[in-house]
């Protein structure tokens, strides 16, 4: 017996956050930003394991550049990582990523400290970072997605609006993901994504650093160079602060459980 399907049932759409890296450009150049890549994340062809790219243009107005999208698209594949999209792009790079069939999203602006509380000129970028308040207290706003089950090399978990709280190792090859912030109570062996929807106030906690990435709000940082040994396998945290340049950089601190 044949059975009719009715035709509106073949599709179905629904809302979905998809975790994306956030790459930031200060230079229209993709041979400049290939460099810049195997600077940052040296010879790991693969690193991100086909992720999601969305560029963010925000550094440039629209004063006639040209951007070659595929040289570009290129360059981040070397390092696993799919262009998929751009934000904050204006005029004539936002009509040429639409050409080139990117989808053009708009992100939602950093939240940046007053002036007053940015670290003075001449004070360097991480020495002068204030000590780090301890973690608010989850509320019914800031719920917590509890993990008390190890994760896996190549598993990954996604705490959408929360912060993700593990209460077993994150394996090598894992990822864990989270709209707040992230608490390790256990080694921290794979990547640590928080603030994923653009929250720079977000941190990451664990009782044993040994991460491979970090990422606070799209601003990661890599240790192929090894982990310092102040805070490899000891607890730590990981924060965003504001250089003397106003530029967000990730600082890690050793972190007194005591």
């Amino acid at each position: 017996m044949d059975l009719e399907i009715s035709p509106s049932s073949l599709v179905e759409l629904k809302g979905s956050t998809v975790p994306a890296i956030r790459v930031v450009l200060r230079s229209v150049d993709p041979d400049q930003v290939r460099a810049a890549l195997e600077a940052s994340l040296g010879a790991s062809p693969g690193f991100f394991e086909d992720e999601l790219a969305v560029v963010d243009l925000a550094a440039f107005e629209d004063e006639g550049l040209h951007l070659d999208w595929h040289a570009l698209g290129d360059a981040l594949g070397a390092h696993g990582l799919r262009l998929g999209a751009v934000s904050n792009a204006a005029g004539g790079l936002r009509a040429s990523a639409t050409a080139a069939g990117l989808a053009v999203v708009t992100a939602r602006a950093p939240v940046r400290p007053r002036a007053a509380e940015r670290p003075p000129e001449s004070a360097p970028a991480l020495a002068e970072a204030p000590p780090p308040a301890p973690p608010p207290a989850p509320t019914a706003q800031s719920p917590s997605v509890i993990i008390d089950k190890p994760l896996r090399s190549g598993q990954q978990v996604y705490a959408r609006g929360a912060d993700a709280v593990l209460l077993a190792v994150a394996s090598a090859g894992s990822e864990v993901i989270a709209d707040g912030s992230i608490h390790v109570y256990a080694p921290l062996r794979g990547r640590a994504l928080a603030g994923a929807r653009g929250d720079t106030g977000a941190r990451i906690f664990t009782t044993s650093f040994e991460a491979e990435l970090v990422s606070i709000a799209g601003v990661y940082r890599t240790f192929e160079q090894g982990i310092p040994a102040d805070i490899a396998r000891r607890p730590a945290q990981v924060s965003m602060v504001l250089d003397s340049r106003g530029e967000q950089s990730l600082t890690i601190q050793p972190l007194s459980v005591s």
